[in-house]
């Protein structure tokens, strides 16, 4: 059995030594009688990759509008820079992709941690980082250290990575206990923590972060251990030709700031829930938005607009209140004046149904009404300031985005410029005046973010809705396993 110290000191030399194998692989010489781009080069010849993966959020499930996820998009990036087609298998827990790997598959990319001690795989280099977590039901103590966990009910996934780290901090702290499985997925532990059926459990910070939205009941407690890191798994001894050609492809993703874009999308949204209220509004999500979901989808219908866009608008504008009014005088649940609702024929700004389709209406407006040359997301996001802040004002954002050598028709550029309309040096030079220009930044900011977060909790219960399924008393007691302290 190690030493404590020497476990300490195995554990801090892991992600160096983890992230150096892979980086050497690549520099090592092939074995004898194992032709370098064999496996590369088969895959080429019968045009298609055949990838091992998880049915899970962070890898890879069906949406609504078809395949998704952030190593899903990672697969289909790599396949187009291959020049192939993606086969996917998803159906396997962990052991099953490395060990599907091992048998014939190509690549398996399943939130794996890099392990160079696995026998009969070769890792890539790092993807991103792996922070094991420590999260606990609300309403227990506080725990925010490993002396906190005695007599808590803890459970981690076997073969994840963070199964590793609890036996290292074993080691040092024998008392140590938890239960583990590779049967049952994130989502499912939070559920059983928060359920009560378990106080705690120990999963990534990232599968936290995307799980979270569903689980209020469960606190972030603490870090623990070193960070591991994610990478993919190839077969060995069948060349490095396919291995090389994934890490240029991750550092060109790492380079082009590609993978940083990814992993915001998919993991990056909740240091800002923390910043508007994440109760609030997963709360709004479920207590109101049903009530108004189906006025929001048929006004998408009539204006081409993904109705949850508008009612990310909707949100931002009264919190899906029909009734708001601000001291302005602008009204109802989209927030329309009344000069607009009356060019919109909009009777009652009260009522949900008029101003839902009014809002989604005016919106369109406005699209349309913008030059030609302004295209893609940079059109409607100028359009969605224009909601805010007027037409006008946008226009005279655009005159002074060009006044400052940027370009008019990107927003990138009139987002720097729209806070000028609040300066009397830039105010002074345009046709309509001073305006609060710092409020359309934040306006469209906020309706990306609750757009981006709406669509995650869509496409997450279209594929979970499930999750509220619990097993019966008598199947749970095989799922998981006691890993007993060794004192």
């Amino acid at each position: 059995m190690p030493t404590a110290l020497s476990d300490h000191l195995r554990r801090s030399w892991r992600g160096y030594a983890a992230s150096a194998v892979a980086l050497l692989l690549g520099l090592l010489p092939e074995r004898p009688g194992v032709p370098d781009g064999r496996h590369l080069e088969a895959i080429l010849a019968r045009d298609f990759i055949s990838v091992h993966t998880r049915n899970t959020p962070t890898t890879y499930y069906l949406g609504r509008q078809g395949p998704t996820g952030f190593e899903y998009e990672l697969m289909r990036r790599f396949a187009d820079h291959l020049g192939v087609s993606l086969t996917l298998d998803a159906s396997h827990n962990i052991p099953e992709v490395i060990e599907a790997v091992r048998r014939d598959g190509d690549l398996g990319a399943a939130a794996l941690p890099l392990d160079p001690t696995r026998q009969g795989v070769i890792f890539s280099r790092p993807i991103l980082d792996l922070r094991p977590l420590l999260v606990y039901r609300r309403g227990l103590p506080p725990v925010k250290s490993l002396d906190d966990l005695d007599g808590l009910a803890i459970a981690t996934l076997g073969g994840s990575g963070t199964d590793l780290v609890l036996r290292e901090l074993q080691a040092e702290h024998p008392g140590l206990s938890w239960q583990e499985s590779t049967d049952l997925e994130v989502a499912e532990l939070l559920g059983r923590v928060e359920d009560g059926t378990l106080d705690a459990a120990v999963v990534f910070d990232h599968q936290f972060r995307l799980n979270r939205l569903f689980f209020p009941g469960v606190e972030r407690g603490f870090e623990l251990g070193e960070p591991l890191s994610m990478a993919w798994a190839f077969p060995a001894g069948r060349g490095l030709g396919l291995v090389e050609s994934a890490n240029r492809f991750l550092d060109e993703l790492r380079e082009g700031g590609e993978l940083d874009d990814l992993m915001a999308r998919y993991f990056g949204h909740d240091d800002y829930l923390e910043y508007v209220g994440a109760r609030t509004f997963i709360n709004h999500v479920h207590q109101r938005l049903p009530t108004y979901a189906e006025l929001f989808r048929e006004a998408a219908r009539n204006t081409r607009f993904d109705w949850k866009l508008l009612a990310a608008l909707g949100y931002q504008e009264s919190h899906w209140d029909p009734e708001a009014t601000s001291p302005t005088g602008v009204r109802g649940l989209m927030m329309l004046t009344l000069p607009t609702a009356g060019e919109l024929d909009v009777d009652d700004r009260l009522d949900p149904e008029q101003s839902i389709d009014g809002g989604a209406r005016y919106l369109r407006s406005l699209k349309e009404r913008l030059p030609e040359s302004i295209t893609g997301d940079d059109r409607l996001f100028m359009a969605m300031a224009a909601y805010n802040v007027g037409l006008g004002h946008l226009y005279d954002a655009r005159d002074i985005a060009e006044m400052r050598g940027g370009d008019p028709d990107r927003w990138a550029d009139v987002r720097e410029a729209l806070p000028l309309l609040q300066e009397r040096e830039w105010h002074s030079k345009t046709r309509h005046g001073y305006a609060r220009g710092g409020e359309p930044v934040i306006y469209v900011r906020n309706i990306r973010r609750y757009y981006e977060i709406l669509a995650y909790v869509d496409r997450s219960q279209q594929q979970f809705h499930r999750l509220n399924a619990r097993l019966p008393d008598e199947q749970e007691s095989g799922v998981l396993e006691l890993i007993p302290p060794i004192m």
